[in-house]
């Protein structure tokens, strides 16, 4: 079996396959940005994206063709089946490559675990 030659975006194996999660993002924790990605930021696929499409390794093309509809950080790693912080790297590398755009919460600077736990706890309690 001829082996494909590596690229950041194409790693090999297929979303929702059973390799080890560091396999996907090449063992990095962090995105391209060292910026950190919340939980309930909003993600979805800008028109570059959508012309690459064919051409993006299978990970960056399930998360392209999931964020066609605006998706939080959380749902993408739900729905891929894959860790939040693989998602993080995932999604950071593709906003940082053009391919979707982001929306920070407006509480992004608070930066307080407590005021994190208030927000889940109120959105708990709507449900």
């Amino acid at each position: 079996m001829a082996r494909r030659s590596w690229s950041p975006d194409q790693p090999d194996e297929e979303p929702g396959s059973v390799a080890r999660p560091y396999t996907i993002t090449r063992g990095r924790t962090r995105p391209a940005g060292d910026e950190e990605i919340e939980f309930e930021t909003l993600v979805w696929t800008t028109p570059v994206a959508a012309l690459s499409l064919p051409t993006l390794g299978v990970h960056w093309r399930a998360v392209a063709d999931l964020c066609r509809e605006v998706v939080s950080l959380a749902e993408v790693a739900a729905r891929l089946g894959v860790p939040i912080g693989v998602a993080r790297v995932l999604i950071g590398d593709m906003a940082e490559a053009g391919l979707v755009r982001l929306q920070r919460p407006r509480h992004a600077n608070e930066g307080s675990e407590i005021t994190l736990l208030t927000r889940v706890l109120h959105g708990l309690r709507q449900l």
